[in-house]
């Protein structure tokens, strides 16, 4: 990649991975990602191979047997490998969250049973707030949990589950008004429940449906679902910490570093991007020289150059916010932004560069431009994002006097 993308200060461990990646991308992701995409087919392989590098326990401490790495380790790798094909960060994008929210806010026996699996990808993660009729608007939840004795029976939809159908452990975000004073806040009425189900399509347990995939224009191969509750019971210890009223904190929480990793996901597209326009504008040639020559797209590319740069320095600087125990949503909301818009403008601008061919599915550049878009709504839209970083500002820029 020559000089882009060099992050300060990093380990030998740190290097380590990133290469061994690196090479796992170019030699395993990157020759069999068209065929894949194309054909809507699930990586089986590919995740294989990443549960033997030990990616899904990348974060999970050691002591549950994962490597204990920092965030920023995790989205480095997530950059590399969305730069091969960004469904297969989804997979392992969703895993981490789980994972995150069960070492951050389980309870012991929570971490002893499912940390360890979700360290070796033997147990993979699914989570969901959304539902058909409310996306960013979370509090609009209608999805119930009430008691009957001393389980809780659950009833609702929720929608948008990556891994939906692949996945073994799922984390949904229902009401839990019984458990709740009236006058409490609705944030304050909110439970994560933990599932633990098969893999598969249709009722996978009594009152559990994972309806089939739901058709994308892109992010294929890996699954993305409905899953609806009908009468679905579960024993109090399903609750994420132990404790009901605590879901959106707990969700939240975990979104909020899902945002830093959607952003690497953009950085990785985006330079995989550049990478096939820098390559194809030395190739082509019109009126007697490379198209890289015609100052047009010469500063095209720099143009390309600069916003990759910019949004892989962002997430970066926002993984380290977080790794040192400082608050961050500004900054994941920054990166998230910024990284989503300008992998978008990266895409298009090497689409256009391909010029004709750009717009053939023979060209990997014609899956990048259908990919693009799901970074600017996943983990929140880019106008959530907005609001998020000018409440904050407005918190820190408060008028005085």
């Amino acid at each position: 990649m020559g000089r882009l993308l060099e992050t300060e200060g990093l380990t030998e461990v740190q290097q380590e991975i990133l290469s061994a990646v690196h090479d796992f991308v170019d030699n395993e992701i990157i020759p069999v990602a068209q065929e894949l995409e194309h054909a809507d087919e699930y990586p089986t392989a590919i995740v294989e191979g990443m549960k033997e590098m030990g990616i899904f326990g990348l974060v999970i401490p050691e002591e549950y047997g994962g490597l204990g790495e920092s965030l920023l380790t995790y989205a480095l790798v997530v950059e590399e490998i969305a730069r091969g094909w960004m469904s297969v960060s989804g997979i392992v994008n969703t895993h981490f969250i789980v994972a995150y929210m069960i070492m951050h806010h389980g309870t012991d026996a929570q971490k002893k049973d499912f940390l360890p699996r979700m360290a070796t990808g033997d147990l993979r993660g699914s989570f969901s707030m959304s539902e058909p009729g409310c996306g960013s608007d979370v509090a609009a939840i209608k999805s119930k949990a009430t008691k009957q004795g001393d389980d809780y029976v659950l009833n609702g939809q929720k929608m948008w589950l990556t891994n939906g159908g692949s996945s073994t452990l799922c984390a949904v975000l229902v009401r839990t008004d019984e458990d709740a004073p009236a006058e409490a806040s609705v944030y304050r009425k909110m439970t994560t429940f933990l599932i633990e189900k098969p893999a598969g399509f249709g009722e996978v347990l009594p009152g559990l449906t994972i309806p089939g995939k739901i058709a994308k224009m892109g992010y294929k191969g890996v699954d993305t679902t409905e899953l609806v509750m009908d009468g679905f019971v579960l024993p109090p210890e399903a609750i994420l910490g132990g404790e009901p009223g605590k879901g959106f904190y707990q969700m939240m929480d975990g979104v909020e570093v899902g945002r830093v990793t959607v952003a690497a996901r953009a950085c990785g597209l985006a330079t995989r991007a550049f990478e096939l326009g820098i390559d194809y504008a030395q190739q082509r040639e019109t009126f007697g020289k490379q198209i890289a020559q015609h100052q047009a797209v010469a500063f095209r590319l720099a143009d390309m150059a600069t916003k990759v740069e910019a949004a892989h320095q962002m997430m970066v600087m926002a993984a380290r916010k977080k790794d040192s125990g400082a608050r961050n949503d500004l900054e994941a909301g920054m990166a998230k932004y910024l990284a989503s818009e300008y992998c978008k403008e990266v895409v298009e601008d090497s689409f256009r560069i391909h010029g004709g061919y750009g717009y053939s599915k023979e060209y990997e550049i014609e899956r990048l431009y259908r990919e693009a878009p799901m970074l600017m709504i996943g983990e929140g839209t880019a106008d959530i994002q907005r609001m998020i970083i000018a409440r904050r500002l407005l918190e820190d820029y408060k008028l005085r006097g």
